[in-house]
């Protein structure tokens, strides 16, 4: 597949965010409802229940309004994976509103995509939404995605 035939986000698109490492995702709110255009060719639906039937495959993560995932760890692998098809595929990722859950999983693929879990919070909010992670936890949370190799015992990033 050349660079050309990439079914990629264009850059313009209200919700897209293009990470550091140029892959694109589009963040939204699922009250709002599909946006008229262009649509994913998949999704990561973050919500405290089970998101609507969509016509593009879709992962489901339980997740309550401002709070954490119900399976944090395993949520990690989720999103990472979730990354990994940006190459490929045009991935959406919502919740109810498009900020706290939306934005503390776009930050974490910032995280994924080599920067700092404090500079991945500043980064989103200024480029995606600026009350994007809305909660302390969810803060916090942004530090389970910085990578073994950069962590220290404590489980904070390595200077």
């Amino acid at each position: 597949m050349t660079p050309d035939e990439r079914p990629l986000w264009p850059e313009d698109l209200p919700g897209v965010l293009v990470l550091p490492s140029g892959r694109r995702v589009r963040g939204r709110s699922v009250a709002r409802g599909v946006p008229e255009g262009l649509g994913p060719t998949s999704g990561l639906y973050l919500l405290g229940r089970r998101p609507p039937a969509t016509p593009w495959p879709a992962q489901w993560v339980r997740w309550p309004d401002f709070g954490l995932p119900a399976r944090p760890l395993r949520t990690v692998g989720t999103v990472a994976r979730a990354l990994a098809t940006t190459d490929e595929q045009r991935l959406e990722v919502a919740c109810t509103g498009g900020t706290g859950r939306t934005g503390t999983v776009l930050a974490a693929m910032a995280v994924l995509d080599g920067l700092d879990p404090d500079d991945a919070l500043r980064w989103v909010r200024e480029r995606y939404r600026p009350r994007a992670v809305e909660t302390p936890w969810q803060r916090q949370y942004l530090r389970l995605f910085v990578p073994a190799r950069r962590r220290t015992a404590g489980g904070r990033p390595a200077p």
